[in-house]
Parts: C-alpha cells; sequence; structure tokens
C-alpha cells in the first residue's frame, strides 16, 4: 500500500490556470436540459477569450435544446474538459458554467474556427460565456 505522502494531492485551479488547461481546443463536453432531463453532448470546441464556441447539427437536440426564443436571452448550461492519466492517477478537470447563444452571422465571422470531426454538417454555432470557472488537479507533490 502506497504511503500517503506519495499518493496525489488535489489542488484547486484559479480561472487564469483553468483557462490556459483548455486553451489548446479539443474535445470537451456540453451539459445542459434537453426537456427530459440532464445531458452530456462531447463537441469539438476552440477557447475565445473567456467563452467556449462550438458547433452542433442544425437537427439535433443540442440545437433545438440551446436555441431561446427570446432575443439576446441564453440558457444555462455547463462545459467541461478533462485530463487523465489512469496509471498514474494524475491529472485535471475544468468546468465552465454560463449561458449559452447562438452565434449571429457576424458574430460566426469574428469568432475562434472550430472543425468539428464528424463529417456530416454542423452549421450551428454556439457559444458559452464563462461566468463561473472552476478546475482542480491531482498532482504529486
Amino acid at each position: 500500500m502506497a504511503n500517503s505522502s506519495d499518493r496525489p494531492h488535489l489542488e484547486e485551479l484559479d480561472r487564469a490556470e483553468c483557462l490556459r488547461l483548455i486553451s489548446g481546443g479539443s474535445v470537451g463536453r456540453v451539459a445542459f436540459d434537453d426537456g427530459e432531463g440532464p445531458t452530456v453532448i462531447p463537441v469539438n470546441y476552440a477557447l475565445d477569450g473567456d467563452a467556449v464556441i462550438f458547433r452542433t447539427s442544425s437537427s439535433g437536440r443540442m440545437n433545438r435544446s440551446l436555441l431561446t426564443s427570446v432575443v439576446g436571452g441564453e440558457v444555462r448550461a455547463a462545459f467541461q474538459v478533462d485530463r487523465f492519466d489512469e496509471a498514474d492517477r494524475m491529472g485535471w478537470s475544468v468546468l465552465l458554467r454560463g449561458g449559452v447563444h447562438p452565434l449571429s452571422d457576424e458574430e460566426i465571422a469574428k469568432a475562434a474556427q472550430v472543425e468539428p470531426w464528424p463529417g456530416d454538417n454542423r452549421d450551428e454555432w454556439f457559444r458559452l460565456a464563462a461566468h463561473e470557472v472552476s478546475g482542480r488537479r491531482l498532482r504529486r507533490p
């Protein structure tokens, strides 16, 4: 059995470190209520300042759930990215919570570019403005 001083320690991360960790952009997960309860869907993303930009299909459940009929309105959602090395039991996790809104054509032209992995159309663009950012890292002393 490992000595407790050899085991990784959990540390809270500040906003700047959280954003640095996810700045490379790749795959994260969007969490939202789809009308049937909480759901989580993986997306390709790009960090644009303190916001996450991601795309989805027009016919998908995410698009239907994140659209709002209120002009300028936002839907509450969360976005999470993590990286773990299970063999070493180390890694980190970052959570952003805030409002999501669809991007206008003008906003899309200015937004960080996101190339989705799936080959089908991902024509709907969204921005999650990070009102809350938190993270934790598991590392050895």
